[in-house]
């Protein structure tokens, strides 16, 4: 064992620069997978840590005022009851425009059961009664920090000045907006100066249950004992998924990332492994000629890349913690990296899956090694003399002999040249999905509409009547159409849990929704659906079903399905004529302005507060590509590294291949090859190989790349359909750079071979 580890020590010594490569690459791969993870898991663990730590209700019931709910607390399996908490509508006014709030009643103590969780300031304090405490999503949304003045508003429009005392967060529901709308926590008394008439005030009742997998058969026997007094009700899974979307994609993309940088690590690996023995036959031949058995030689190769991967695995564990910090302050809110750790599980998970694939392919090398003669003499067999078909073609055309030598070279060791192409077609084709990824959100950003996003801005009347705000908004010259709407709870079949659906347009004049299956609503008791609500019913387009809204039920007829960035897909559209069904004509609760091509979104939304004497609330519409601004930072990130996998690669081969075909060299320069032809040798071999792999890298990522993104779209409930394939000048540039950078990478080796000494060289082994 003692003379295994002192080879082993020689070796990484004598070879210093293929063993550093070898331990980035694995390094780097590492770090990919612990990031993507560490997303993965803080796109839920923020709803679990708070969930734990404020012991929060599995369902939480909204129900008509002065409704006797005691009888929620007898319901089996109910542990704890929260509330009942006296809720109002309400809105949030600043000079940037108006917000939709929930107010809560709590007492200055806070409670045993969901209890927020103050993060800034503090709680609410009879000392105080302006104080207000706002949920941390709807305050960062809105730009409000504790000590900042705040008007509150209630139905009849009366302003009451408050005062942001806390930011807090809680499990009760998601972040807003897109769980809309935003809370904020009052004492009982604020509530009542908000909104005195008790006839527009609400109750909210939390239970805490036993099993939380019976938050559903909770539900439907919540709905059975109260009847037509429940408004809405909301689950622990609704607002845990609603603190996952920001994040979801993110996460789901770094772990392909990931993955994909680790079968590019096991070619890496697998290649570098094979080149040292080929380059190491003799030693080794000499090592079994002294008496080392087969087993004992594989041993030691096994041993020595083992411990590479290793010093790679703790190398990319403390730099997936360094870029973690980066990236949060880059960030923001968009991710919680550092206030979610990493269970110990996945950290032995990925360290062992790292090890696993590095012994994995030094498997077969090693086990080469140990069936080498033990001959000190023996020497490894030159590759056969047969041309491959490109280097015949380059005999045939009469290329300079470099290139054609290059084409020989490049594919005399077939094993070597498929792992060198797969170790670099790999990276290439992760590569070219990040690009797709790339695309899509300036797709997001650019096309708004193809995502359901036509309208920029969003105006609710606020003090103005309907009539007065409709003419408003009619004559805004740079606005082309006002789109009357209104969202009302829905219980679904089997009153188990309620869904937010969307009175938009007319049957006559739709909103111009992104429809992908079917067609858009042209009746009243027409709808669309996202594919999130079509998951959710097990529907599909072309059937009906049945909802509850204030106690009337109401059919739907779905007629397509429609690109829904809100509320994870599940949300049912229809035409605000269709609610008439529920008796009496609706008023509109908001209008989505669509504006003329090349109006200023922020010029109009001026204009508008202007005309209106600051009345009319207007703001704009939320973009998801806003939410995922995050990708831009990370994509570049793991592109670098993916890069540095593949060019590592391609050293490690280069650098085998000069190795294995010294001698060749030598003989080239003998027969009268200039040092240049046989340095353009060289290059041309490794441009040939990089061009293949670049080749094949971009035209599999570019097929796959629309269909990964529309998988991930249509899983999170967006719906497929918005995926952008990336321009096809930006494939050919990044595979230029590609063939550039790696022809670049081997001229220096190809030019210190070319100016090696003949007599070293040719001299007999």
């Amino acid at each position: 064992m003692r003379a295994t580890v002192r080879w082993v020590r020689a070796d990484l010594r004598a070879r210093r620069g293929q063993a550093l490569l070898e331990l980035l690459v694995v390094a780097g791969v590492v770090t990919a997978l612990v990031l993507s993870v560490t997303l993965l898991e803080g796109a839920t663990d923020p709803w679990r840590q708070i969930f734990a730590r404020s012991r929060g209700a599995h369902v939480w019931v909204h129900t008509l005022a002065e409704t006797d709910v005691r009888a929620l607390g007898r319901i089996e399996g109910v542990t704890a009851v929260a509330g009942p908490y006296r809720t109002a509508a309400a809105t949030l006014a600043q000079d940037s425009g108006k917000a939709p709030l929930e107010l809560r009643a709590m007492s200055p103590d806070p409670p045993p059961v969901a209890r927020p969780l103050v993060r800034e300031g503090h709680w609410l304090d009879p000392r105080n009664p302006e104080g207000v405490v706002l949920e941390r999503s709807f305050a960062r949304a809105e730009r409000v920090g504790t000590g900042d003045h705040v008007v509150l508003r209630g139905l009849d429009g009366t302003p009451h000045p408050a005062v942001v005392a806390g930011i807090a967060d809680t499990s009760d529901q998601g972040f807003y907006p897109d769980w809309s709308p935003g809370l904020a926590w009052v004492l009982p008394s604020t509530l009542t100066a908000v909104e005195p008439v008790a006839r527009h005030t609400q109750q909210a009742i939390g239970l805490r249950l036993a099993d939380a997998g019976a938050a559903d058969f909770a539900v439907q026997r919540s709905v059975t004992v109260l009847g037509g007094r429940v408004e809405r009700v909301s689950t622990w899974r609704q607002a845990r998924s609603g603190m996952e979307l920001n994040n979801r994609l993110l996460g789901l993309l770094l772990a392909l990332f990931g993955l994909v940088g680790l079968l590019a690590a096991a070619l890496a690996i697998g290649n570098a492994t094979g080149g040292r023995v080929l380059a190491q036959l003799q030693d080794i031949a000499m090592l079994k000629t002294i008496g080392f058995t087969p087993a004992q030689v594989a041993r030691m190769l096994l041993l020595e890349h083992a411990a590479l991967a290793m010093a790679g695995i703790v190398l990319g564990l403390v730099g997936a913690n360094l870029l973690a910090l980066l990236l949060s302050r880059l960030a923001g809110s968009l991710v919680s990296l550092v206030g979610v750790p990493l269970p110990s599980g996945w950290l032995v998970a990925i360290a062992a899956g790292a090890e696993l694939t590095a012994v994995v392919a030094t498997v077969v090398p090693a086990w080469q090694a140990g069936r080498v003669s033990p001959l000190p003499a023996a020497r490894a067999a030159l590759p056969g003399g047969r041309l491959s078909r490109l280097a015949r073609v380059a005999l045939l055309v009469h290329l300079p002999p470099a290139l054609v030598l290059g084409a020989r070279d490049a594919f005399a060791r077939p094993l070597r040249a498929t792992l060198t192409i797969g170790g670099l077609a790999v990276p290439m084709l992760m590569i070219t999905i990040g690009l797709g990824c790339w695309a899509t959100l300036d797709g997001f950003e650019r096309h708004p509409d193809r995502v359901g996003l036509a309208a920029a801005l969003v105006a609710r009347p606020g003090g103005l009547g309907d009539d007065q705000a409709r003419r408003l908004l009619i004559d805004q010259p740079d606005v082309a159409a006002a789109y009357p709407g209104a969202e009302v709870e829905a219980l679904l079949p089997g009153q188990t849990r309620t869904i937010t659906t969307r009175a938009l347009g007319t049957s006559a004049r739709p909103y111009p929704f992104p429809v992908r299956e079917g067609r858009l609503f042209h009746a009243p008791g027409e709808a669309v659906a996202g594919q999130g609500l079509l998951d959710l019913l097990q529907v599909r387009v072309g059937e009906r079903v049945r909802l509850t809204i204030d106690g009337v039920p109401l059919i739907l007829h779905i007629v397509g399905r429609s690109i829904e960035p809100e509320h994870n897909g599940q949300m049912l559209s229809y035409g605000l004529d269709t609610l008439e069904q529920l008796g009496g004509a609706p008023k509109p609760a908001f209008y989505r302005l669509v504006l003329r091509p090349g109006a200023d979104p922020a010029a109009v939304q001026a204009d508008l507060l202007a005309a209106s004497g600051g009345r009319l609330d207007v703001r704009p519409v939320v973009n998801p590509a806003d939410q995922l601004a995050i990708v831009r930072v990370v994509i570049p990130g793991l592109v670098v590294v993916l890069a540095l996998t593949g060019l590592a690669n391609l050293l490690t081969a280069i650098s085998v291949g000069l190795r294995d075909h010294l001698r060749d060299l030598g003989v080239l320069r003998a027969m009268g090859l200039t040092p240049r032809q046989v340095a353009a040798t060289i290059v041309t071999s490794t441009g040939l190989l990089t061009l293949v792999a670049v080749l094949a890298g971009t035209a599999l990522g570019r097929a796959v790349a629309t269909q990964v993104i529309d998988m991930q779209a249509r899983t999170s409930g967006v719906g497929a359909g918005i995926a952008q394939p990336p321009a096809p000048g930006t494939i050919l540039a990044a595979a230029a750079i590609a063939v550039a950078v790696a022809t670049l990478a081997a001229v220096v080796p190809a030019g210190r071979a070319a100016a090696a000494r003949l007599t070293p060289v040719l001299r007999p082994n």
